[in-house]
């Protein structure tokens, strides 16, 4: 498999980015408890942010024609920007996709960066430390964060870098 094409979300990859959500929030209920509505659907508040908040930037990862995986930043108009969501599909992880993924998400915005998730999610804690090895410069950190509203959860992990422009 070729590497990812990654690209700001237009309005003709609205439903691409909609329809993976719900794998997304599937893939993190292991680690976060949530169950989807009464209707069958997840919490989309981060999504919908990202669609329509000039401070956020939502990104699709497609291989090929195939949507196989998405980001989303937050905080564009502040200091230190926010990796709110990164996903990809099951089957094409592990190949080095994310890695050139994310990557590229964090060079389109050189600056500070923090990137949140959960320890228990070990493909992530593997991740992530990598990425910022890999992108940033020297001196990234990494530490604790309570998970706002939700105290019933273990805290979050976040890395903390700088990203050279």
């Amino acid at each position: 498999m070729s590497e990812p094409s990654i690209r700001p979300v237009g309005p003709g990859d609205r439903s691409a980015l909609e329809r993976l959500w719900p794998l997304f929030q599937h893939d993190l209920s292991e680690f976060t408890g949530a169950l989807p509505d009464a209707r069958g659907g997840f919490r989309r508040e981060r999504l919908d942010l990202a669609l329509g908040d000039p401070a956020w930037r939502p990104y699709l990862f497609r291989l090929g024609e195939v949507p196989a995986g998405f980001a989303l930043v937050r905080a564009l108009d502040e200091e230190e920007r926010v990796l709110s969501s990164f996903f990809l599909l099951r089957p094409v992880r592990g190949r080095g996709h994310g890695l050139a993924a994310a990557a590229r998400v964090l060079r389109a915005h050189p600056g500070r960066w923090a990137v949140y998730y959960q320890e228990a999610n070990r493909a992530a804690a593997a991740f992530w430390p990598r990425v910022a090895a890999e992108v940033g410069a020297p001196g990234w950190e990494a530490d604790e964060r309570p998970v706002p509203g939700r105290p019933d959860l273990p805290p979050d992990r976040v890395v903390r870098l700088r990203v050279r422009g």
